[in-house]
């Protein structure tokens, strides 16, 4: 697959050349760099002319100031790295702009550290106004809560903290919630609400919600503060959303991000990302899968949204998005065998296998690509049986590139699969980072070895393998999460699997050519290969040069997209 990928990437590297011969003057220039080009014709160069929103040539300083004329801006790169420009291969993009405005739990080292966090928003909260917080991680915490129950706190000194208005707290891994007691109360759930199917409201032991609920059963809090938002005009709605995708732009922008693999929008935000995107003000491309629709609903409607490069690149729609389980940190990953810390669970599916074919089906009569969330070993090996049965059912169908989305855990016999089927592995690096300290006690110390982010046995089996962050799951910068697919070293200092690491190409093409050839742009985006699309990220390190342990030092110094450059980190005094 990746042979193929190459040969493909260099004929479209060939005809686009050709296409743009006779440029002579180039609008802006990058000179005195070092530039990867993820393009096997010519890998490496010193300078970059671009014209208009295409690349007009990469070569040497000599080479392309002969393009400068009296108008070209010229930025001397002064020796740093340029790379094509990063694109995040899966993240939320309206929950990153709505999480810069919500109580940011990242950091928070203790229960009794964001109970006092929300206590602090309560004062000057108006009574009855929703406070809502994300990022928490109850394995990240220096001191498990007390009391607890099954390893997560109980809501009674939150709803202390905060007794007039409602709180919703996100976990990290955004497949589950914390809610206070007004919160409970406004959605509902008393000693007799019953499970929803594929959620839990987690009880103590006399019977009690805890506040803690998984999965599905996030829908009751969230419809009540639904109820809530819509008192609120449409003008005001389509104002706050227009607020949360510039907040996400202007986040990804400062890191280096050109393009955005959104997983997932419903129809009502992709009618809000077309409005945008016809103004010209989407500040980044936007590759967005639907999700969050009925399936009738998508049968109807699927082929009036698809869009492949609107407003000259920025907005393509031909993906569909479903979740198959839950995430591991809250134990509702689909396992094959139980968990170590909770035996009396294989996790939490959330979509039935049988559900899933029908989407499939959908998928293929509309030409849609499909995209699975499935994180647990059982989960993972169900989608790929789903897709493999689609596949046969329509052979003439071959270039569909359907896509499963974090494929976190993998039991050996489903490794290959994914290169025998096509299909991508969209993966994260950076939880390498983040999850590794806790996987074993979730696992095992033997399965979590054996199945848990298997960079390495994708990628020699010949499957696509991508990056991303996840985001708001993670901090949307492509650094660290290109170093947890290059170093795997965990935050608590050791290195998770080390024969499973990429080298520094493999993880940048991971990061852009492939993420690329993941959303059918490889001809337009993903190497700086002339006639393509002039998105280039200039970072202030040289990530493929330096020590390895210095790479997460690096941050973007140039963010350009379209040819326009639409970040510059302002110099240091």
């Amino acid at each position: 697959m990746h042979t193929m990928l190459g040969r493909a990437a260099l004929a479209a590297a060939l005809l686009l050349a050709t296409s743009t011969a006779g440029a002579q003057t180039a609008t802006l220039a990058l000179i005195g760099g070092h530039v990867v080009t993820v393009d096997s014709a010519k890998p490496e160069a010193e300078a970059i002319a671009i014209g208009g929103d295409r690349i007009l040539a990469v070569g040497t300083n000599e080479e392309i100031r002969k393009l400068v004329g009296p108008s070209t801006r010229v930025i001397d790169l002064n020796g740093r790295l340029a790379i094509p420009g990063l694109i995040d291969g899966h993240g939320h993009f309206m929950e990153l702009g709505e999480s810069k405005r919500q109580i940011d739990l990242t950091t928070a080292r203790t229960w009794d550290e964001i109970v006092a966090r929300v206590g602090a928003a309560a004062r000057s909260a108006r009574p009855g106004t929703w406070i809502i917080g994300q990022g928490w991680h109850q394995a990240k915490w220096e001191r498990p809560p007390v009391p607890m129950v099954e390893g997560n706190p109980v809501h009674g000194s939150l709803s202390a903290a905060s007794p007039n208005n409602p709180v919703l707290l996100e976990h990290a891994s955004g497949h589950a919630v914390f809610a206070n007691a007004r919160a409970l109360q406004l959605a509902g759930i008393t000693r007799e609400t019953p499970n929803p199917a594929g959620g839990e409201i987690v009880r103590d032991a006399q019977g009690e919600a805890t506040g803690l609920l998984r999965e599905s059963a996030q829908h009751l809090p969230a419809a009540a503060r639904a109820r809530a938002d819509s008192a609120r005009t449409p003008a005001q709605r389509e104002a706050d959303a227009r607020h949360a995708v510039e907040l996400a732009g202007a986040d990804a922008l400062s890191k280096g991000i050109t393009a955005f693999h959104d997983a997932g929008s419903n129809f009502a935000t992709i009618d809000l990302f077309r409005r945008i995107a016809d103004e010209g003000k989407l500040p980044v491309r936007l590759y967005v899968m639907v999700r969050f629709e009925p399936k009738a609903r998508m049968d109807s409607l699927l082929d009036r949204y698809r869009m492949i490069g609107r407003a000259n690149g920025f907005l393509t729609v031909r993906t569909i998005k479903r979740q198959i389980d839950g995430a591991l940190g809250t134990n509702g990953a689909w396992l094959l065998a139980p968990y170590v810390d909770l035996p009396r669970s294989t996790g939490l599916p959330l979509e039935q296998p049988s559900s899933l074919q029908e989407v499939a089906d959908l998928a293929m009569r509309h030409d849609f690509q499909l995209a699975t969330h499935a994180i647990g070993d059982r989960a993972n090996r169900e989608v790929l049986d789903v897709y493999e049965r689609a596949f046969r059912a329509n052979p003439a169908k071959t270039d569909r590139r359907w896509r499963i989305e974090h494929a976190q855990h993998i039991a050996a016999p489903d490794v290959a699969r994914f290169a025998q089927l096509g299909v991508i592995a969209s993966m994260q690096g950076i939880h390498t980072i983040s999850d590794a300290p806790w996987i074993p006690a979730k696992l095992g110390q033997e399965r979590a070895e054996a199945e848990s982010y298997l960079f390495r046995s994708l990628w020699d089996s010949g499957a696509i393998v991508t990056n991303g962050t996840d985001t708001p799951v993670e901090d949307v910068n492509p650094i660290p999460s290109f170093y947890g697919m290059v170093a795997r070293v965990a935050k608590d200092g050791r290195t998770f699997v080390p024969a499973q690491r990429l080298t520094r190409a493999e993880a940048l093409r991971a990061y852009t050519l492939n993420n690329a050839y993941a959303s059918f742009m490889e001809r337009e985006l993903g190497s700086l290969t002339p006639g393509k699309y002039a998105d280039v990220t200039v970072l202030s390190k040289d990530i493929m040069r330096i020590p390895e342990a210095e790479i997460p030092s690096a941050r973007a110094d140039y963010t350009i997209v379209g040819g326009k450059v639409r970040f510059e980190r302002a110099p240091t005094p």
